[in-house]
């Protein structure tokens, strides 16, 4: 009997756990669930967040805190576009900046009119904008960002060093990035997160980003499994998931694992030793 059935054992350093979040509702969302064409109108060009999408940030925001999330995220990793990094800094960033505090402000206030206060990055982890977790790039107006100038000004705190271009040369008016290129592109990502030393990361991103780069998992699991990891993600939803390096992509050394044997002696199992003189019958 196969006792071990449906389960995989793996070494922990080989492992990274993920918090993936989709941002919460923009003014693009309300659009074009009344008219699918409204994502293409430059009226929506790098949408921002409704008033309920921010609420749903204050929501997720009390839950990451209560469950002790908060304390244990090491690196924020986040799309750059307005909706995804003004959900990232209200869900998992500092307090609300107050005169006083030396720090630069992950968000200054009223960010895309959203009569928010600045938000401090004062305790928070790192942020990291990512241009491989944008959403499908082309011809929604929604999907295209702005100069990377323009996000330094109201997100002082994120880091955009990984962004080659200050304007938008991704995305394409005539051009839709087609599904399975965006599933190639999530692959990367996956595999550009084993070169970050963090363990623990959350990253803010899109439907469409998380639904075509999740889908090419879980094909051996339960069906109940594979629904988990890649149905479409509600707005501001977040999804705890493990990753596994199998192919010794990442080159990270336990932190935890100790090799025994100090001060050195003999140490023959039993059973070794049983094999090694069978002469001598069972060993104990």
């Amino acid at each position: 009997m196969d006792t071990a059935a449906g389960q995989s054992l793996y070494p922990l350093h080989r492992c990274k756990t993920l918090h993936l979040v989709r941002h919460a509702q923009g003014f693009h969302n309300v659009e074009g669930e009344k008219n699918f064409e409204a994502y293409k109108s430059y009226d929506l060009f790098d949408a921002n967040l409704t008033p309920l999408g921010w609420k749903q940030v204050d929501n997720l925001r009390q839950h990451v805190k209560a469950s002790g999330l908060s304390k244990r995220i090491e690196l924020v990793i986040v799309s750059p576009l307005l909706r995804t990094m003004q959900t990232a800094v209200g869900v998992f960033g500092g307090q609300p900046y107050t005169d006083g505090i030396n720090v630069p402000p992950l968000m200054n206030d009223n960010v895309g009119d959203s009569g928010r206060p600045a938000i401090s990055s004062l305790n928070a982890p790192p942020f990291i904008a990512v241009e491989l977790c944008r959403e499908h790039l082309g011809v929604h107006s929604c999907d295209k960002r702005r100069n990377i100038t323009d996000y330094r000004h109201m997100f002082p705190a994120i880091d955009f060093s990984l962004i080659e271009n200050d304007e938008d040369i991704l995305w394409k008016p005539d051009i839709r990035e087609k599904n399975e290129e965006v599933a190639a592109r999530g692959l990367k990502f996956l595999e550009w997160l084993w070169t970050r030393k963090e363990k623990e990361i959350a990253v803010v991103t899109h439907s469409g980003f998380l639904f075509h780069s999740l889908s090419a998992f879980g094909n051996d699991c339960h069906p109940n499994v594979k629904n988990e990891i890649c149905t479409h993600f509600a707005n501001c939803e977040l999804r705890s998931m493990v990753i596994i390096d199998r192919g010794m992509i990442g080159s990270d050394e336990s932190s935890t694992n100790y090799p025994g044997k100090v001060p050195d002696g003999l140490d023959l199992p039993s059973d070794v030793a049983d094999q090694k003189h069978p002469e001598n019958g069972q060993a104990n």
